[in-house]
């Protein structure tokens, strides 16, 4: 379940963004939307059963401090042997919301370590991930946290998404790198040795989220489409319920800073009435369509639109929902289907004509075939949270240690995962003030593409020029 929101980033505590040289969304518009839904379901479901994934051998085998490989590889820190570099990985694989919402990050990474150790690893060692389910709970990402850390002794966190990562401040008092991870709640924005997707601007000092308990959220998508395709007015539909509505509050901030005349609908959590939404939209004559709602309410809203033959310029959903399940959740409704755009900072992973996403796509047809036909965004950014990892080890030679890893992280030269991803860094900043340099990339699904197959096609030349000078606004999550 997922919220959708505008542009890459969180939905309701939005996500943080750095671009070179200057201070960005410490939140921007999206991706805790993924907060937003899993909280609403997490209000009127229960806990399926949570704690560890982990299997028995991954807690054996310790390293031996000291040792050195016939190769000359030492066992340079924490999980790190001559012949291996122990990764862990932390998922909300059986979270209440489904075993989809948060697995692509993991997949993408499986795929780019096992070609990676294909190609003979690094410096000769395998890398050795061990994956750790949560159940989508705070107890369980605990529990994941300290076994990895505390048995398994891995060398590093990498790409992980989790529902509640109630496990970070122990992560961060270890010292262990967590590199890459989708910053769904506010942790990536609190905790030093905690690096996600996105990078941040904030100190990052575990005293608070943000600046003094204050984030940014930036209103690039909202200028895009303003020019794009001419927009002025918008609708947001949320549900009756808190994390839903405040998001909602939050997307209605931004488009009215924008200039757009906003019409906020509400519906009821367990029995929403998307007619009646369909309607007002209708009759307001909304050009555009966001939402603080979970991917089933999406699908309904637009079969809701579909029937009652209202169209909107876009549809604007998350990086999340940029996915191949597109062209089953909405074949009911493929009006709506074909209105549908998705923002983020990353490439789009049908774009082939990258190497790095040819890369990746290749990886994923090999290792992981069965994913297909749900291939996703967020899957390519598993795979840059993987590759960013990589290089920051690759960066230590053969005796790579945290604190070599941590230093590449920390640099002043932005990363962008050799082109996956906007140049992202975690060099501190003065809290945001007056306007950004803001990037984003879009795609828009077309039943039409790839000889009438479908998928999403990208609608600007080059995210790194798609560029717009926006305001920061603050806000408290």
């Amino acid at each position: 379940m997922r919220p959708t929101a505008p542009s890459r980033r969180r939905a309701t505590d939005a996500l943080p963004r750095r671009w070179p040289g200057r201070v960005q969304a410490a939140v921007r518009p999206n991706r805790s939307a993924v907060a937003i839904a899993a909280a609403l379901l997490l209000t009127l479901v229960p806990l399926a059963g949570c704690g560890t994934r982990l299997p028995d051998e991954a807690f054996t085998a310790r390293p031996t401090p000291g040792a050195t490989g016939s190769g000359g590889n030492p066992a340079s820190d924490t999980g790190v042997t001559a012949t291996e570099i122990r990764i862990g990985i932390v998922t909300s694989l059986t979270s209440p919301v489904g075993s989809e919402v948060f697995s692509g990050p993991r997949y993408g990474a499986q795929a780019f370590f096992q070609a990676l150790n294909d190609r003979g690893g690094l410096h000769g060692r395998t890398v050795r991930l061990v994956t750790c389910d949560d159940g989508g709970s705070g107890v369980g990402n605990q529990d994941c946290v300290h076994r990895l850390i505390d048995q398994a002794h891995v060398f590093a966190f990498v790409s992980g998404s989790v529902l509640d990562h109630a496990g970070a401040a122990y992560v961060s008092g270890k010292a262990v790198p967590d590199v890459g991870g989708q910053p769904i709640g506010t942790e990536y924005d609190r905790w030093p040795h905690l690096y996600g997707i996105y990078g941040s601007a904030a100190p990052r000092d575990g005293r608070s989220v943000g600046w003094n308990g204050t984030l940014y959220q930036s209103t690039e998508v909202f200028r895009f489409f303003k020019q794009r395709v001419g927009a002025t007015s918008a609708a947001v539909v949320a549900y009756n319920q808190a994390d839903s509505a405040r998001y909602a509050g939050q997307l209605k901030a931004g488009l009215e800073a924008e200039g757009y005349r906003v019409l906020l609908q509400t519906v009821d959590f367990a029995l929403p009435n998307f007619q009646a939404v369909a309607a007002a939209v209708h009759a307001d004559g909304s050009q555009l369509l966001f939402d603080a709602m979970d991917s089933r309410g999406n699908a309904a809203l637009c079969r809701a639109l579909d029937e009652a033959g209202v169209t909107v310029a876009a549809k604007v959903t998350t990086v999340q929902n940029w996915s191949e399940s597109v062209r089953t959740d909405y074949a009911s409704s493929p009006n709506c289907r074909n209105a549908l755009w998705a923002t983020s900072s990353s490439l789009n992973y049908e774009d082939e004509q990258y190497p790095a996403v040819h890369d990746f796509r290749t990886a994923m047809a090999r290792y992981q075939p069965d994913r297909a036909a749900r291939l996703s965004a967020w899957e390519l950014e598993g795979w840059a949270g993987a590759q960013w990892l990589t290089d920051a080890l690759v960066s230590c030679g053969a005796a790579p240690t945290r604190s070599c890893v941590e230093a590449f992280m920390n640099r002043t030269e932005p990363y962008d995962a050799h082109g996956l991803i906007l140049p992202a860094s975690f060099v501190p900043q003065p809290p945001p003030s007056g306007l950004t340099r803001a990037c984003l990339n879009a795609a828009r699904w077309q039943d039409s593409a790839h000889g009438g197959q479908g998928g999403w096609v990208t609608q600007v030349p080059s995210m790194t020029t798609n560029c717009f000078d926006v305001p920061q606004l603050p806000y408290r999550p």
